[in-house]
């Protein structure tokens, strides 16, 4: 494909959030009159190898403008994901902290909760595991009661859950460790999802989370309304996004 061919494609579409495949085939028409459906599928899969665009959901697509979204770990996490993946080998584990969100608040919180998710076999060995190798306050699964008692007064918290099976998450390598990070979609629907545990992020805030999350970063909707279905959440947050994010999302939700 001509390259000044690709350079005319980011320009015609580089303002706009989202574009369907029919506009990129109405783009292609323009230069190729009698381009055929089955070549224009290459040119697609070419466009995604080269990076030029991404999908968001199906049949529909944005320029990759918009950095790939992989946030600093803090020396904390990765010690935690060393032992982890020491005394946990072949077991699959994703971790984070909340830290992470105050790129997109509003208001910065001095809160941070540890986020550790692993197969649901290994929840309470892993629990036991940290318990006597570090002086961290630890919860499995914490109910109301605890959220409300304790860890609302923890000055580092940290959490462990059951990974939920086909979650969202990235394999990191750093410093020799390698372990698994939520993206970013799985970040925004458990945000969304578990409104007692992520207290300080609900009402406008969360609004002001996502708005900042969909227009710094590319998003996979089909990706984020999956998992948001798997929570049995996936109406409650195409709502919740219709509702306060129209004009980012008027083209993705159906």
């Amino acid at each position: 494909m001509p390259k000044i061919i690709e350079n005319r494609l980011i320009e015609e579409f580089k303002n706009k959030d989202v574009f369907s495949r029919e506009e990129l085939f109405d783009f292609y028409r323009h230069y190729e009159p009698n381009l055929k459906e089955g070549t224009f599928g290459w040119r697609i899969y070419d466009l995604k190898k080269k990076n030029v665009i991404k999908s968001v959901r199906t049949g529909y697509y944005t320029i990759s403008y918009k950095p790939k979204y992989k946030p600093n770990l803090s020396g904390e996490v990765l010690k935690l994901a060393r032992i982890i993946s020491e005394r946990f080998d072949d077991v699959k584990f994703c971790l984070w902290e909340t830290d992470w969100v105050n790129e997109f608040a509003q208001h910065q919180s001095g809160k941070k909760i540890v986020i550790i998710e692993i197969e649901k076999d290994f929840v309470e060995s892993l629990y036991y595991e940290l318990k006597d190798s570090f002086q961290f306050d630890l919860y499995i699964n914490p109910d109301e009661k605890a959220i409300d008692f304790y860890i609302s007064e923890s000055q580092w918290p940290v959490v462990i859950k059951k990974l939920i099976t086909r979650s969202p998450i990235s394999k990191r390598s750093e410093k020799k460790v390698t372990f698994y990070t939520p993206q970013l979609e799985k970040i925004l629907v458990d945000l969304f999802t578990e409104q007692k545990l992520f207290y300080i992020y609900q009402g406008a805030e969360l609004a002001h989370i996502y708005e900042n999350a969909l227009k710094n970063y590319t998003l996979n909707y089909t990706r984020l309304f999956s998992y948001a279905k798997r929570r049995d959440k996936e109406q409650d947050i195409k709502q919740f996004m219709t509702n306060n994010l129209f004009h980012l999302v008027k083209d993705v939700i159906e």
